[in-house]
């Protein structure tokens, strides 16, 4: 299993380097199907709030380079074979960082709490804020609930019309060299 405070911890400066904000990094069993694991890592520009194509893939080689850095040193980061997966959070973003929620208030969100949190579980209304590091939700069953971040497990924005009216316009600069097809280059990268 990956330390994700260690991977974390390396990622988070090479996103630096590149005037990019780390907003997750997470392993995850891989969308190929073949059994592996992806390592997520989400990031926005924070002039944006998105990664245009040419900032994902710079991001996706700095990752890589020091990852493969640190192993052949003999770091083990990550055991047996992982994809590499670096996006923008998109329209209905993870909340992850303390900011996420202060930002975001006014708009709708799912939150799960941690399974060993006492009270509900899932809670979906309209986000307040957050302050002294206590989240508030306009619970659509429990009214307002405030729940300490450090017992979320998850918390998203839910796409509504109102989130697509608050969200810049995505810039689609170097969309039309990225297609899918055989051969063509791909933002994923994969690991041994």
């Amino acid at each position: 299993m990956a330390d994700i405070a260690r991977l974390r911890e390396l990622i988070e400066p090479e996103a630096a380097a590149l005037g990019l904000d780390l907003v997750r990094v997470k392993m995850m069993p891989s969308e190929a199907g073949d059994g592996g694991e992806a390592l997520q890592v989400m990031a926005e520009d924070p002039a944006t709030g998105q990664l245009i194509i040419d900032q994902c893939a710079a991001l996706s080689r700095r990752i890589s380079d020091m990852m493969d850095a640190r192993e052949e040193a003999g770091e083990v980061l990550i055991a047996g074979a992982y994809h590499l997966e670096v996006s923008s959070p998109g329209i209905d973003r993870p909340l992850t960082r303390e900011r996420d929620f202060a930002n975001w208030a006014g708009h709708e969100a799912r939150i799960v709490m941690d399974k060993a949190y006492d009270g509900q579980r899932v809670l979906k209304g309209e986000l307040r804020g957050i302050e002294n590091g206590q989240v508030t939700i306009a619970d659509r069953k429990a009214g307002d609930v405030t729940v300490p971040r450090d017992q979320i497990h998850s918390a998203q924005l839910v796409l509504t019309d109102a989130l697509i009216a608050a969200t810049r316009p995505l810039d689609m600069t170097g969309a039309e060299e990225v297609s899918g097809g055989a051969g063509e280059e791909s933002l994923e990268t994969e690991e041994e």
